[in-house]
């Protein structure tokens, strides 16, 4: 179904404030729920709205939260998220790392006990922006979703990794993806009756690859949200030992260095690892526009026949970001599309904290 972004965005808001959050805050997280959505990422969009109250309910998240300085130097800082919503404390994290980036040309910024932060391109979005190339590392503590490569046991989280790239003139390149072969929220749309993911994806208990999403969920609990913990299978890291290899760095730069802490029986966070870096510093003359000029070199590539005959891109070549910026704009215009299921969960999570819920 289409909901107007106006509608969906008023809707998320009320529901964060409804359920104790700040105005400033509950607008931030809608509007960072939304814009997964816009650009095609229903995975880390308003499908998360029920999780997110159902853990602040628990006190797995805290609203309005402020990072706590735990060390720093001149180029490197330590921050606790306390537990605070990830698309704050993340947001706090990231103006961190650009305030010492523009002294030391080189920052790094490690944050720990974060909630979910979210779609991660929005952080290396938030940098881009200001000129400044990033690098970002995340763990899932506390939930051990993905396989390893050649097992069938669940040992990493979906420890997405994002890299953030300035353009002259034009959006940035922005490359962000789970090291599973689908991030935890597109099981979840899928489960929602969205769309399938691919027939591996998920590892049974039988040892089977499987697109079958309730080896995740399990079976459905009765006025609970699904829950990925439920499930007797796993999700697959993305390219078999390459995704695998990914996964574990990210536990270990990620969980284990900023002392957030690993997958596994733990309390749920994030935690991240960014880089940031200037151009300027590193004497690169004309940065921005020679990475642009090659960005355009590789979109004028020949298309293969996919990309000729209705494949990923449809029509040629594209640089990470392009798809997402396209469709973003057309859902503006004509409405976010999202699963059935994660309308139901909307309806069902305003009313538990009492928000107006629209009627199309």
């Amino acid at each position: 179904m289409r909901v107007p972004t106006d509608v969906l965005q008023a809707l998320v808001a009320e529901i964060f404030g409804r359920a104790g959050c700040s105005t400033a805050e509950a607008d931030r997280i809608a509007t960072h729920l939304l814009a997964a959505d816009l650009a095609g990422h229903p995975s880390h969009g308003v499908v998360r709205v029920r999780g997110y109250i159902e853990l602040l309910g628990a006190g797995g998240v805290v609203a309005d939260q402020q990072v706590e300085l735990v060390s720093e130097n001149d180029t490197m800082t330590v921050l606790d998220g306390r537990y605070g919503f990830g698309q704050t404390v993340g947001e706090q994290a990231v103006a961190v790392g650009l305030e010492k980036v523009a002294s030391s040309g080189v920052a790094v910024v490690a944050l720990r006990h974060a909630g979910h932060l979210g779609r991660i391109a929005d952080w290396a979005l938030a940098a881009a922006d200001a000129g400044i190339v990033s690098i970002h590392f995340v763990n899932v503590t506390g939930s051990g979703l993905v396989a390893p490569f050649g097992g069938r046991e669940r040992r990493f989280g979906t420890n997405p990794i994002a890299i953030g790239i300035p353009q002259l003139d034009r959006p940035p390149i922005l490359i962000d993806f789970a090291t599973s072969v689908v991030a935890e929220g597109k099981a979840r749309v899928a489960l929602n009756g969205g769309k399938p993911v691919p027939a591996d994806a998920l590892v049974g208990p039988d040892g089977e690859a499987t697109g079958d999403t309730a080896v995740l969920y399990g079976e459905p609990v009765e006025g609970r949200g699904p829950d990925p913990r439920r499930g007797p299978g796993a999700l697959r890291a993305m390219g078999d030992q390459k995704g695998s290899a990914l996964a574990l760095a990210c536990e270990i730069l990620a969980g284990v260095l900023t002392g957030s802490g690993v997958s596994g029986d733990m309390p749920f966070c994030n935690g991240m690892l960014s880089i940031y870096l200037s151009p300027d510093h590193f004497g690169a003359a004309g940065f921005v526009a020679q990475a642009t000029e090659f960005a355009d070199h590789v979109r004028a590539a020949a298309p293969s026949a996919d990309a000729v005959n209705g494949g990923v891109a449809g029509d040629g070549v594209k640089v990470p970001g392009d798809i997402e910026r396209a469709l973003a704009g057309e859902q503006r215009a004509n409405g976010i599309d999202l699963a059935d299921g994660t309308w139901d969960d909307l309806r069902l999570t305003a009313e538990k904290v009492g928000a107006e819920f629209p009627a199309l």
